[in-house]
């Protein structure tokens, strides 16, 4: 009787996972390759992917204090604001996928994770604990401020390069989105009455 042959064996091909395997990295970080035909010289992608990633590090941590807000807002103004900054967090969280998906077309790496992101941006950490309202919105304005400043050097520097779809990026969705943000949560810190209006002379 002739013996079966296990035809997963023969053919190398076997169901069982093969776990904890490590090798070294296929890109470096800060580099460019496969260069798509974009038009785009290697230096210029070289440029863009930096600046993207200093953009993509800062939104994704915007995007992460956007979160801790709507976990930690308390007061009055719980119910508008949990909402709003998850709103906003879902905003900044679909910015994130557009810059990192920009800067891999470009050739480069995309900044992933948290303590890469940690060492990178450039807004300030805040406490671990809770904070009041208008410090959470002060907190989150600066950050905001930070993105926007970033966003119209680079969307210049890219249309000064050639790199339009950068450009179109940067103003069309980043730019816009943040602007749009600001003006929501600066309208939480106008100090105005809530019921009765200043000089009103008119008594029920």
């Amino acid at each position: 009787m002739k013996k079966q042959i296990d035809s997963s064996s023969a053919s190398g091909v076997s169901a069982q996972p093969r776990l904890h395997q490590r090798a070294r990295e296929i890109q470096t970080y800060g580099t460019v390759n496969h260069a798509l035909p974009l038009e785009l010289e290697e230096p210029a992608r070289l440029e863009m992917t930096e600046q993207l990633n200093q953009l993509l590090a800062d939104t994704m941590t915007l995007r992460d204090l956007y979160k801790k807000s709507h976990w930690q807002v308390a007061g009055p103004t719980f119910y508008q604001l949990h909402l709003l900054f998850d709103k906003h967090y879902v905003e900044q969280a679909e910015l994130v996928d557009s810059i990192g998906e920009r800067i891999q077309l470009l050739g480069g790496v995309s900044i992933a994770m948290a303590h890469d992101v940690a060492e990178t941006t450039q807004i300030e950490r805040p406490p671990r604990g809770r904070e009041e309202v208008p410090v959470q919105i002060s907190r989150l304005l600066d950050a905001h401020q930070v993105l926007i400043g970033q966003s119209r050097a680079l969307a210049r520097r890219a249309t000064a390069i050639g790199d339009d779809g950068t450009n179109d990026l940067v103003v069309s969705d980043v730019l816009r989105t943040n602007e749009l943000q600001v003006w929501f949560l600066s309208e939480h810190l106008v100090d105005v009455p809530l019921v009765r209006a200043v000089g009103s002379s008119k008594t029920l």
